[in-house]
């Protein structure tokens, strides 16, 4: 069975690529997915879950070439844990969403300015390859 996992939403900063000691090259982002509903009271609520998503191969070069950040983009794929030890010696820990196939939503030729009014991008932290 395979996992898999579906979002949309806003890049958060330009995509960054960088090549394994292989060669391969790899394209990290991030995406942001909003949910709006309203609660029982009738207040209009909103949650932002923010995606770290890694791209391998011809479609790293394709994000890295054409993603910009504020973009919408449908990422499908699966979850993967990595771990890996901090300078300090602590065990980290992150969840990517490895793509296998990534979706410009954003019409082409048009600009964009922000990722979404009134949020905040959290900082990513240095994550080794």
């Amino acid at each position: 069975m395979y996992q898999r996992i579906v979002i949309v939403g806003h890049l958060g900063a330009d995509p960054e690529m960088r090549y394994t000691p292989s060669g391969a090259p790899v394209t990290n982002f991030r995406v942001a997915t909003n949910r709006r509903w309203t609660d029982a009271e009738g207040n209009r609520k909103e949650e932002t879950t923010w995606f770290r998503v890694v791209a391998w191969r011809g479609l790293a070069e394709t994000c890295n070439q054409f993603l910009t950040k504020g973009q919408l983009v449908l990422v499908d794929g699966r979850m993967q844990q990595r771990s890996w030890e901090d300078q300090e010696g602590r065990t980290r820990t992150t969840w990517e969403l490895q793509a296998r196939d990534v979706r410009f939503l954003t019409p082409k030729g048009e600009r964009v300015t922000e990722v979404m009014p009134g949020e905040e991008i959290p900082p990513e932290e240095e994550i080794p390859f």
